[in-house]
């Protein structure tokens, strides 16, 4: 594949700023490195949050150096692949963990990437003062026509999952992660709060895909509902938190025993109420996963969760290994990605693209940068 020396790439000059597309030089790779000529690059909903008001919120957590290159979640094709990597070759379609991490230390050792005390993303924002070390090396994410990554970052996409697909991975994986870690499979029950959001939906999706005997949704919007419902009505129930309280809902549902698991999807800034609401509904020895945006103080009941001998975990991100896994799952079709609707914009369209999350579908809306046309 001739890669050529410059590229196209949407950069932000300043905290706050608005893109620009600027023409830089090509990045050039190192011997366990690839270069990837990205296809598509989704945008995910916080990304507004990061560009605009990270530095408020979070001042402990590093942005990439500016003028920066963001983009979470791109796919694309490998365009050139260094001498010592493996299993990988030129022209294979991948998708682009943006995991970064130093690779040396021994969680890096058994693939727990998210574990690592460079951990890091690419394209967004780190999560410690060392992801600053890690920019040096890897400050870009997908809004460019190409990016350096790590080999240990791609992941071999299936034929039948296109680009616009493969970019939303990182918010899929992010559900993923959350269910793997609260043993979902062909018994469970499963609550999911945010379930009409780019996480939440997610989280259905996955937990159909991993068995889930039934799913309780719960969200605002009764439209949006009627929506996830139809995924799977013979699987899927929702509740509106228009309608008042989930309680009695949710206990008439499970019989009085509460579930299994609860998914908290909530979006950034989310206040505890739903959160905690959620965590009622738990059963004795179940588990309430936080993977989503509540912040601040949380008044979790210890007590309470001890005798019923309950956990709260919180989940970030997923491995790559969870990445291989959903790749496989899409391609033997337990995993369908199909309710998804893909709104695409060119890199100069960057900014319009932004502007859509505030009448977006919902989750069902994917919203992807294709930076080549």
């Amino acid at each position: 594949m001739q890669v050529p020396n410059k590229m196209r790439a949407a950069r932000i000059h300043e905290s706050g700023g608005s893109p620009i597309v600027d023409e830089v030089d090509v990045p050039e790779i190192d011997e366990e490195e690839v270069l990837v000529r990205v296809r598509s690059c989704g945008i995910v909903p916080n990304l507004l949050n990061v560009v605009r008001r990270w530095p408020d919120v979070f001042p402990n957590l590093p942005l990439p150096p500016f003028p920066a290159i963001f983009g979470l979640d791109p796919a694309g094709e490998i365009a050139q692949v260094g001498a010592r990597v493996k299993g990988v070759k030129v022209g294979d379609r991948v998708y682009v963990n943006p995991i970064r991490a130093c690779n040396t230390c021994r969680h890096c050792a058994d693939g727990d990437y998210v574990a690592c005390a460079h951990y890091t993303f690419a394209g967004y924002f780190g999560f410690s003062r060392k992801s600053s070390e890690i920019y040096k090396r890897y400050p870009s994410g997908g809004f460019a026509e190409y990016m350096r990554a790590p080999s240990y970052a791609v992941v071999k996409i299936p034929d039948v999952m296109s680009f616009d697909e493969a970019a939303r991975l990182g918010y899929l994986g992010t559900a993923y992660g959350a269910l793997r870690r609260g043993g979902i499979g062909p018994e469970s029950v499963v609550l999911i709060n945010g379930v009409s959001g780019t996480l939440g939906l997610g989280a259905a999706i996955s937990a159909l895909a991993l068995g889930a005997r039934r799913i309780l949704g719960v969200a605002r919007n009764r439209t949006l509902l009627q929506q996830v419902k139809a995924i799977a009505p013979d699987r899927i129930e929702t509740w509106s938190t228009e309608d008042g309280s989930m309680d009695k809902w949710a206990l008439e549902l499970t019989e009085g025993e509460g579930v299994d698991a609860a998914i908290d999807c909530l979006p950034f800034g989310a206040p505890p109420d739903q959160f905690l609401s959620a965590l009622k509904l738990v059963r004795r020895g179940g588990v309430m996963i936080n993977a989503g945006g509540v912040v601040g103080e949380v008044p979790v009941p210890l007590g309470e969760l001890m005798i019923k001998g309950a956990a709260v975990l919180s989940s970030n991100w997923f491995t790559p290994k969870h990445a291989r896994e959903m790749a496989a799952m899409v391609g033997s079709g337990l995993l369908d990605m199909s309710v998804l609707v893909h709104e695409t914009y060119p890199l100069d369209q960057l900014e319009e693209a932004l502007s859509r999350f505030d009448t977006r579908r919902g989750g069902f809306t994917n919203i992807v940068i294709h930076p080549h046309e």
